[in-house]
């Protein structure tokens, strides 16, 4: 199979825990180049995934004129939009972590570019990979859960702050959870919709216990002087079908009630949620029931089964669309209206109005 030539453009977590190993276990990429401001973690990122003449940038200007098919924009949020539209004016298709941008308007350019240049431009939705995902999204796309007409993107933890990188950083990532993994419940939700028309948003944004000590967070208590972001942040979403989705995100919060990157689906005639595994629930036969498939791949005896992980497919999609031109799973046009309602809610909570689309 065609061997894919690919730069890496941010060598920090998202690079090494999700996307370089996946690119090694496909099989199908030559990770020929790695730029980071740090120049030590582009020299460890090729040490372990890179082939043995793969070149090192500290600048992602001079990485994106190499002999590229593709690159991967992994770096915080502000700086998606200026080399994502460089690597695509260069001629390479592009992976961009999510979310899309750090503002709609640079978000808006960076769809615009792919059109105008005719390449591949796709966002690190994983989540859209899981099996739960997948499942659901073909009974949704099969109308086995009818007009789903309400709806609830959870991205809920109650003390799991980040606090290495620049996660606290307002100006690098533009917010906190919303903009962090409020992205991947809202994405997951529209999807499941197939729904991109917003009507309206209201938003409430807080920073209630950014300031407190002894947090009891997952990864140690954070440093009140750097967290510039929110806490918690909840939207109200109106459709312009009259559809309505509650989009609620926080990385602390005082709730037992945690749910992340999932969605909760009311339908006419069925709906879905994944609180507990992925869950169906419908009135048959004149009663109620609940469908719990098994997503599973054992059955035999000292067998329990494998099945692919979200970011394996990921990168097998991915690979896909450019070599054979499969369509993509993530489309950028969709990515770009799950930027819109993320910047809506930050300026509903700074105003105090509802925001409305055109």
């Amino acid at each position: 199979m065609k061997k894919l030539k690919a730069g890496i453009v941010g060598c920090g977590g998202i690079a090494n825990g999700k996307h370089l190993p996946a690119m090694k276990k496909n099989g199908n990429f030559e990770i020929v180049a790695f730029c980071d401001l740090i120049e030590e973690r582009a020299v460890k990122a090729k040490e372990e995934y890179g082939t043995a003449d793969a070149r090192i940038y500290t600048d992602y200007q001079e990485l994106i004129q190499e002999d590229l098919d593709v690159v991967y924009v992994l770096t915080p949020n502000n700086a998606h939009a200026p080399v994502t539209i460089a690597a695509l004016r260069a001629g390479r298709h592009v992976m961009c972590e999510k979310p899309m941008a750090k503002t709609y308007a640079e978000a808006k350019a960076m769809v615009e570019t792919a059109r105008e240049t005719g390449k591949i431009l796709t966002i690190g939705y994983q989540n859209r990979y899981r099996a739960d995902a997948r499942y659901l999204k073909r009974a949704c796309e099969n109308g086995d859960l009818g007009e789903v007409y309400y709806a609830k993107a959870h991205a809920i933890r109650r003390r799991a702050v980040p606090t290495w990188g620049v996660f606290l950083d307002a100006e690098k990532q533009g917010g906190g959870p919303l903009i962090d993994i409020g992205t991947h419940a809202l994405d997951l939700t529209l999807w499941m919709m197939d729904n991109y028309e917003p009507a309206s948003v209201t938003g409430s944004v807080f920073r209630k216990l950014a300031d407190q000590k002894e947090t009891g967070n997952a990864w140690g208590d954070w440093d009140p002087e750097v967290f510039t972001v929110e806490d918690s942040a909840f939207g109200f979403i109106k459709m312009k079908n009259g559809a309505t989705i509650q989009l609620e995100t926080s990385w602390a919060l005082n709730s037992l009630e945690v749910d992340e990157a999932k969605t909760s689906l009311c339908g006419t005639k069925a709906g879905a949620d994944m609180k507990d595994g992925l869950r169906i629930n419908r009135v048959q036969y004149g009663r109620q029931c609940v469908e719990k498939p098994d997503l599973g791949a054992g059955g035999v005896a000292f067998f329990d089964g494998a099945s692919e992980r979200a970011e394996d497919v990921e990168q097998r999609v991915f690979y896909e669309a450019v070599v054979n031109g499969k369509p993509l799973t993530v489309e950028p046009a969709q990515a770009l209206v799950v930027t819109q309602i993320l910047e809506a809610v930050y300026e509903s909570a700074k105003t105090g109005k509802t925001v409305y689309f055109d």
